[in-house]
């Protein structure tokens, strides 16, 4: 189905913020294997297809960059700054879930070239606005324990 409008209208984006709990709490992070931003650290997630559901979007670019799926997410917030992606304009909607010390098996994939899980206490720099994603999300996950 082809879409005309009259005005400039932004593209709609997902982020997944995904803790681990333990004696070290962490946050996964993907390694961006494209531009921008080709190398730097950042969360998982990418563009909602015009089929599905915001959650069904971060569900999907969670298993496509890392491998992990059943896990149960939240909504978080939406970050809307207007210079946030050097691509075009753009919404995330942000959402966050936790997983047990068990769950080391995660494998980049996609256009992720790493993945890890990445202390909270030592954080690099992010892509993106995901640090202030991050900060949130931490609030929300220390509010809800």
């Amino acid at each position: 189905m082809a879409y005309t409008y009259q005005y400039p209208h932004m593209a709609v984006t997902v982020d997944a913020v995904v803790f681990r709990d333990g004696a070290e709490p962490s946050v996964l992070l993907i390694k961006r294997g494209r531009d921008p931003h080709l190398g730097k650290w950042a969360l998982p997630g990418g563009f909602v297809e015009m089929t599905e559901t915001l959650l069904a979007a971060a569900h999907r670019e969670l298993e496509e960059e890392t491998g992990l799926t059943n896990l149960s997410l939240q909504f978080l917030h939406y970050f809307d700054a207007v210079d946030r992606d050097p691509r075009e304009r753009t919404l995330s909607l942000a959402f966050w879930g936790v997983v047990g010390t068990g769950a080391d098996a995660v494998k980049a994939a996609d256009d992720a070239a790493d993945v890890r899980w990445q202390p909270l206490s030592a954080l690099p720099p992010l892509a993106f606005d995901h640090a202030d994603v991050v900060e949130l999300a931490v609030r929300a996950w220390r509010m809800a324990a």
